[in-house]
């Protein structure tokens, strides 16, 4: 008899797992996977052209919040944890929850998914959503380009849309983001690449992203997975390189998998060390020093730049932050913040009281986001609340601290100051080193 499996998911690392672990294999029967973090996953199917022949009809996806009864009414033997950035206690929570349906709680290890590659691969992971992972993997993409090299970046899964269509998808232009229907969510980690030259892949099936990535067009000497949340890679790293955040002390071994990815580090980056205090950045080198002793680790800073500071100086001003990172990534304090402060703003406005539709669903389910309006765009009826919400909210000016230019999304009538992050780092040793040493061993 095939043993029966739910995956537990958020559309993204499930999927890989059912693909990489379960899909072709008749000892198994994966009843259905569910959904959580994200909003409108719950009711759609795997369709059957991704989940193979052994499923015809494809694979239902349920909301969490069904699981136990999914689990006694069909008799599943063993449910596979297959998100990210969740705290440990959480975590078992839902470990508990599920033992007590009656089924196996399970954790699969980085081995049993990761896809070797014909490629050198080099991998940017974080502790946290929300530690500066991007503006890593721009800077090691900066050395790499100096250095004459060809690069291929593979961005972690954010299927929102129609699956069979989001199979491998490739992006190289700012067109190639409205090609793919993107959400705002997608556009932030995608667009920062496009605009500076760079290829990004990503989609649903991550074998064959791969292969397509090696081939690209353009050409292809290295492979730099992008990673998302605080998950681990999806291919076999030949360096890994983890970014650890001092402003979130003790999450680098209180959150899964994040620790896992601090643990499989050769390098870690402690950012944000410029805004935070002395006594944490110890409290994050200790700990890095306890549980991986034999990575390097490098200092840096997220160094600000802002378009216009007379839009924030003296100016009542609504503060606009990437979503996920406010949300499940539980972030206070990002560029917009800093930006706000640093330069003089006379107030933050809260966005609360002009909250519509999903947004402020959405700010209810995350009350501690606080006095910052998160961008969330999974869908076009989460945009047209955005645009909705910040044309109503009584400010001076909008800040804008999205990896995106939003305002080419939405029309946002208000004065607008863009604020973004740069990696710097600080002293030796730096990224430029660990590369050119990765580089020197795979000639």
């Amino acid at each position: 008899m095939a043993k029966r499996i739910v995956i537990i998911g958020a559309a993204g690392r499930d999927f890989h797992n059912f693909n990489t672990v379960y899909r072709n294999d008749p000892n198994y029967k994966v009843v259905a996977f569910t959904a959580a973090q994200i909003p409108d996953i719950a009711g759609r199917r795997y369709p059957a052209d991704l989940a193979g022949s052994l499923y015809p009809e494809g694979i239902p996806i349920v909301d969490q919040s069904e699981l136990a009864e999914l689990i006694k009414n069909e008799n599943i033997d063993e449910c596979i944890f297959s998100y990210s950035d969740i705290p440990y206690q959480k975590l078992m929570n839902l470990g508990a929850l599920v033992n007590a349906a009656g089924a196996s709680f399970t954790l699969l290890s980085p081995k049993a998914s990761m896809i070797k590659s014909t490629k050198p691969v080099i991998a940017v992971c974080a502790v946290r959503t929300g530690c500066g992972k991007s503006q890593t993997s721009r800077k090691i993409i900066e050395i790499l380009h100096e250095k004459g090299l060809k690069v291929v970046a593979v961005r972690h899964p954010m299927p929102y849309g129609n699956l069979s269509e989001q199979k491998v998808q490739r992006f190289a232009k700012i067109e190639d983001l409205k090609k793919h229907s993107c959400t705002i969510e997608e556009m932030e980690e995608y667009e920062p690449h496009i605009v500076r030259g760079n290829v990004i892949y990503a989609g649903v099936d991550y074998e064959a992203i791969l292969r397509t990535a090696e081939n690209d067009p353009d050409g292809c000497d290295v492979i730099l997975w992008d990673g998302g949340n605080n998950d681990f890679p999806f291919y076999t790293p030949d360096l890994m390189v983890t970014v650890a955040d001092p402003l979130r002390p003790g999450h680098e071994v209180s959150y899964y998998p994040g620790e896992v990815t601090l643990r499989m580090a050769d390098a870690v980056v402690i950012n944000k060390i410029d805004s935070a205090n002395y006594k944490d950045i110890i409290t994050v080198r200790e700990n890095i020093r306890k549980v991986n002793p034999k990575a390097t680790v490098i200092d840096a800073a997220s160094t600000l730049t802002v378009d216009d500071i007379s839009d924030i100086r003296g100016k009542r001003v609504l503060v606009v932050e990437d979503g996920p990172t406010l949300t499940h990534g539980e972030m206070k304090i990002g560029a917009g913040v800093v930006a706000a402060q640093r330069f003089g703003a006379a107030e933050l406005v809260d966005p609360r009281p002009y909250a519509v539709g999903k947004l402020k669903n959405t700010i209810q389910i995350y009350p501690e986001i606080g006095t910052l309006l998160p961008a969330m765009g999974y869908g076009d009826e989460q945009i047209r609340d955005l645009a909705a919400t910040i044309d109503a909210c009584d400010c001076d000016s909008v800040i804008i601290a999205t990896p995106i230019d939003l305002t080419r999304v939405i029309d946002i009538k208000k004065p607008t100051v863009k604020v973004e992050y740069q990696l710097q780092e600080i002293g030796k040793p730096d990224l430029g080193m660990i590369i050119g040493d990765f580089l020197n061993k795979i000639k």
